[in-house]
């Protein structure tokens, strides 16, 4: 007979968390030994590491230790390299075009993480490719320069990076890579104050700690690494699951795809079948209807009807079963580009009393910006 966990009380957070900065990291390179130089730099500034502190390093440096830098000139092609599948595709005004992408490395975010700031002239730097490996790794130097002094213990250790957010502005940090921490504190089953059991709540430890650690970190001013202490409770001697279980993908992803993608997929196009609409929102409706239309050609296209447009009139005329289905791709395309549409039959003929739809049917698609 199977009982259910009675549930418990939660912890009680720690009084104090402290993000300290540490300065005199050197300029980086290929084969560096970051953990020697980030334990000297510490003990440089006076800081002592302990075995409950948790290391916040920029991707930035770990990529530049481990050879991650390309010649800009290949970018485009590093990016598809890197990109597992597309998410969002906008087109820049210069012409380029910005992408979202699930990166080999992990997390979904712009152009895979690709960086082009403080790196040598001509060339572009590679987020580490696998930054719970790296981070590993990191630990496991730290460990042995701490010999004897910890006993055995090392401090924890985050890999992270910049990157924007759904639904707000601005950018922040986030672990990419960790060993050492509890990167999620799972409350569910634990009670809240006023007794009730806890049944979503989840915390993102380690995206925190590095959000955190951003604040006292700077690439403007050199300090890529900082120390952030108080958290212990989260700190085990075992590396732990890592942050790639943080990244949501698959069938618990609930925004897989852009808006104006999620349409073009449903519509059977595939990647980059079309050129991406403008990273501005809005522009001449007589645009947005043109590219509407290409879209909606494209993929399983419009079969045999025919499509003309004359600024925000679209005439739809063909068998009438490929109307039907061309004036849904229509629409469908049409709210991509937040626009809708009026629907104006076509002509329908009396015979003999009775209302005949044409077998050649014409209908008009008037469209309008979206409420």
């Amino acid at each position: 007979m199977s009982t259910t966990p009675a549930a418990t009380t939660a912890p009680l957070p720690p009084a104090e968390v402290v993000a300290l900065s540490v300065p005199g990291l050197p300029e980086i390179g290929p084969g560096d030994d970051l953990a020697g130089l980030l334990a000297r730099a510490c003990a440089a500034a006076g800081i002592a590491l302990g075995a409950g502190d948790v290391v916040v390093v920029a991707s930035k440096v770990v990529a530049k230790a481990e050879g991650r830098a390309v010649p800009a000139a290949v970018r485009e092609q590093a990016l598809d390299e890197q990109s597992v599948r597309l998410v969002a595709e906008r087109g820049l005004p210069d012409g380029r075009t910005t992408r979202v992408v699930h990166s080999r490395s992990g997390p979904v975010m712009a152009a895979a993480g690709i960086d082009a700031s403080d790196v040598a002239e001509g060339t572009v730097l590679l987020l580490p490719a696998d930054p719970d490996a790296s981070a590993r790794a990191l630990r496991t130097r730290l460990r042995a320069l701490l010999e004897p002094a910890l006993g055995g213990g090392a401090p924890a250790v985050v890999v992270s990076d910049t990157s924007g957010r759904p639904w707000r502005d601005g950018v922040t940090d986030f672990a990419l890579g960790a060993a050492g921490l509890e990167v999620l504190d799972d409350a569910r089953g634990r009670l809240d104050r006023s007794g009730r059991v806890m049944e979503v709540t989840v915390r993102g430890v380690a995206d925190e700690v590095a959000a955190l650690a951003d604040l006292v970190k700077g690439k403007a001013a050199g300090t890529p690494v900082a120390l952030v202490r108080g958290l212990d409770a989260h700190v085990g001697d075992d590396d732990g699951t890592g942050a790639a279980r943080l990244v949501r993908t698959g069938p618990g992803d609930w925004f897989a795809f852009g808006h104006v993608e999620a349409v073009r997929a449903a519509l059977g196009l595939g990647e980059r079948e079309v050129a991406p609409p403008p990273i501005a929102p809005g522009g001449p409706v007589r645009e947005r209807v043109a590219r509407a239309v290409d879209v909606a050609a494209a993929g399983r296209g419009l079969g045999g009807a025919a499509v003309s447009a004359d600024g925000d009139v679209l005439a739809v005329s063909g068998p009438a079963y490929d109307v039907g289905a061309a004036v849904e791709r229509l629409r469908a395309a049409l709210w991509a580009e937040r626009l809708e549409a009026d629907v104006v039959p076509g002509a329908v003929r009396t015979v003999d009393g009775e209302e005949v739809v044409d077998a050649s049917v014409a209908v008009e698609l008037r469209a309008r910006e979206r409420a």
